[in-house]
């Protein structure tokens, strides 16, 4: 396994891979990596011939700055972790190699960008395409890997691939959850051990979604109130919003039908803002 810093190396390297007609998987991270990312790597590895996951905190995705400095990091531990699971290259470069001198340029998907964690945390997917755009333009991978954790993500680098033409097809895997049904994420290693464990309130309140919808409720609305409601009964939690929207476009719905929606949440724990989500249709 190798480190590779230079954008410059990535893009010489990875030129020579194509050459050699080698398919590329890429994982994108921001580090502080846990079982879902490795999920990822995972099936990147049965399905490529080469597997490069990219170490990269991104700075303009962030509109907090101290969220920002605090976010965790430790390219030694998380690079010990990959190694284990057979990744070929680790792409991690500084802030300048992705953003040079006088950066200009920049990436918005919009509508997908406005709603949701964009209402929430604006600018948020702006840095996400942007820096998604410059990944896929370095690396050029035949398979993109994300979770489904981040669903708008989702939705948003979908849009983006299809929209700016990259040759890149986009698998999405299912949320890794911890024991206690908590969704898998690098801010969970932020959480006190009280906090961590008070969270899994979030998938309580979309599994009692889930099961209001098995028992026939179909008005988005009651199904909405019920997740708001279970959340806020939670003492430590922060409730921010649940929406419930269509998978695909994002727009809000009224009533369950047969296209997949999104119950999508987000809640802080101290000062940690943690988000989750399920996918259903009325045939569940």
């Amino acid at each position: 396994m190798e480190i590779i810093n230079r954008r410059a190396r990535m893009i010489s390297l990875t030129r020579k891979l194509r050459r050699d007609n080698k398919t590329i998987g890429f994982v994108p991270t921001m580090g502080a990596l846990h079982e879902g990312h490795i999920s990822l790597v995972a099936e990147a590895r049965q399905m490529c011939d080469v597997v490069i996951v990219s170490i990269f905190v991104n700075p303009t995705q962030f509109n907090d700055k101290k969220d920002l400095e605090k976010y965790p990091r430790d390219l030694t531990a998380d690079a010990a972790y990959l190694a284990e699971y057979q990744v070929d290259y680790i792409f991690a470069p500084d802030e300048h190699e992705i953003y040079g001198e006088n950066f200009a340029t920049y990436v918005y998907v919009e509508g997908l960008s406005e709603t949701l964690e964009g209402a929430s945390r604006p600018g948020h997917f702006r840095g996400v395409a942007t820096v998604v755009t410059i990944l896929f333009n370095t690396i050029r991978p035949d398979f993109a890997y994300f979770g489904q954790k981040d669903a708008q993500q989702v939705a948003v680098i979908k849009r983006l691939t299809t929209d700016l033409g990259f040759d890149t097809e986009i698998v999405v895997m299912p949320i890794i959850r911890e024991e206690n049904g908590l969704a898998m994420s690098s801010r969970n290693a932020l959480l006190s051990a009280e906090e961590r464990e008070k969270a899994t309130i979030i998938y309580q309140a979309l599994r009692d979604a889930k099961i209001a919808l098995r028992n026939g409720e179909r008005n988005a609305s009651i199904l909405a109130e019920i997740v708001r409601q279970k959340v806020e009964s939670e003492p430590l939690a922060q409730f921010d919003y649940v929406a419930i929207v269509d998978n695909e476009t994002l727009e809000t719905v009224e009533k369950i039908g047969e296209t997949a929606i999104l119950i999508a949440v987000a809640a802080r724990f101290g000062n940690v803002r943690l988000i989750d989500n399920t996918i259903l249709n009325r045939r569940q």
